[in-house]
């Protein structure tokens, strides 16, 4: 049991983390910069942590720009008030998704301005039919072994889906229920404290204010995970966090003060 629980949360975190600081906040925001090196090492560990689920960054970015440009509106690829469950809210955004991935449908040209990060050899394996279900053998595979009995196997699913599952809770609890610091137009949420569990993905409405803020946390109260992760990144030199957003924030309130 000790095993399953630790690779369970093990695999939820690590692909939540890499899916919040590459695919959130490099590639859809570009909160920071880093080399060509070291991008391609957080695009690797984002197939890996995802898995089967794997999200192609480009793709990701392009529709995450959307929400952002039409929260909450009929042309948001994923507002929760325009479904009635969240299944079918994640029907409708994996049709979108995909859509990017093939190129079947072309995003506005707005969304495509910032630089989006890419690597067709990674997106092309790791997209690739045949290693989604490797990656499904291999979770089946440690389950077999060290699962205690079949009731365990019903947590197989999430490791399956891990990356959209994720996205769905933040896009579904982080714009309907919580509490909000801004207005903005929209109906984000602040989770707390389950946000905690996000990694910070839950600051949705922090985040719809001061979308370039790689600190989704704006109050004393509040706890970007994440946060502290990146800046010790940035301290060490293998990122560059942006300032631009920080410092308009900082002013912002200096003025309101």
């Amino acid at each position: 049991m000790i095993a399953i629980l630790i690779f369970f949360f093990s695999h939820w975190f690590l692909s939540l983390f890499f899916h919040t600081f590459f695919l959130h906040r490099y590639a859809s925001h570009q909160m920071y910069d880093t080399s060509k090196g070291w991008e391609r090492v957080f695009y690797f560990c984002t197939w890996f942590f995802q898995g089967s689920s794997y999200l192609i960054p480009r793709a990701y970015g392009v529709m995450h720009r959307m929400h952002h440009e039409y929260s909450d509106t009929e042309q948001d690829p994923h507002s929760p008030h325009f479904f009635k469950d969240v299944w079918h809210m994640m029907v409708h955004t994996r049709e979108i998704y995909a859509s990017f991935v093939t190129r079947t449908k072309m995003p506005d040209a707005q969304f495509t301005k910032e630089p989006l990060p890419t690597w067709e050899a990674m997106d092309k394996f790791g997209d690739h039919r045949a290693t989604r279900l490797v990656w499904m053998a291999i979770y089946i595979a440690f389950y077999a072994v060290f699962a205690p009995s079949f009731w365990w196997f019903l947590l197989l699913p999430i490791h399956f889906l891990i990356g959209p599952v994720q996205g769905a809770v933040v896009n579904w609890c982080g714009h309907k229920y919580g509490y909000s610091n801004y207005d903005n137009g929209d109906h984000s949420r602040n989770s707390e404290p389950w946000g905690i569990f996000l990694l910070g993905e839950l600051f949705q409405n922090n985040h719809h204010m001061h979308k370039d803020s790689a600190n989704f946390a704006k109050k004393w109260y509040e706890f970007d995970p994440t946060y502290p992760v990146m800046k010790v990144m940035h301290w060490v030199g293998i990122i560059r966090l942006r300032q631009t957003a920080t410092a308009k924030i900082a002013a912002s309130e200096k003025r309101a003060a």
